[in-house]
């Protein structure tokens, strides 16, 4: 007879509420309509953005139809360059001259350097030139939110909204900032105040 105890099936994640969380996160997946469709929205985001931007368009025109695939855990996109200097979802199998893989797989983790304002940290195999472009287009193509906000809602208030979203962006950053790694303490509270004095 076996009398082996039960083991228990959260384990260490059950003294991280956290851990236990991007556990939960990490197994759910998404049907692969959901996830089709979605990328079919990131490109159209991604060619609004570069219609914008002339200069990545045409750098963009010298790479036509070389595949980029972008990996995070198992999420991954490929994205090739179009003539038109925009960019497509190339022919299932096609084999990606460049991957990018981002190498901070906790969701929170990636979320904190983000909102930081720093770069998470990448993987890059390949083609070197492709390479190049890559990052020339991070470090450069930025979307113009006030610009699209003022087609929809006038000048004024796109540039209170941007200006509103920014200070909201701040305090994220200055929290993050001051939290620790990982959000592994919780922040004690005060201490109440036991010397009787009135205020």
């Amino acid at each position: 007879m076996n009398t082996a105890p039960p083991t228990s099936s959260s384990g260490a994640s059950s003294a991280h509420p956290l851990g236990f969380l991007q556990s939960l996160l990490g197994s759910l997946r998404p049907p692969e309509w959901m996830v089709d469709e979605l990328q079919n929205r990131v490109v159209l985001f991604l060619n609004h953005v570069l219609m914008q931007e002339p200069q990545a368009q045409e750098r963009l025109k010298r790479q036509k139809g070389k595949p980029v695939k972008v990996q995070w855990g198992e999420v991954h996109l490929t994205l090739a360059a179009t003539a038109a200097g925009l960019l497509e979802r190339p022919a299932a199998g096609a084999v990606p001259e460049l991957t990018v893989t981002l190498t901070q797989t906790s969701p929170l983790t990636l979320a904190q350097t983000v909102i930081a304002g720093d770069k998470p940290g990448v993987d890059i195999q390949g083609d070197v030139q492709l390479a190049a472009e890559v990052a020339w287009l991070v470090d450069n193509v930025r979307w113009d939110v006030e610009e699209d906000l003022s087609r929809l809602v006038g000048d004024a208030a796109a540039h209170t909204l941007v200006r509103v979203a920014g200070a909201a962006a701040q305090a994220v950053k200055s929290f993050v900032g001051r939290a620790p790694a990982g959000f592994a303490r919780a922040t004690p509270a005060p201490a109440p105040d036991r010397s009787g004095s009135a205020t």
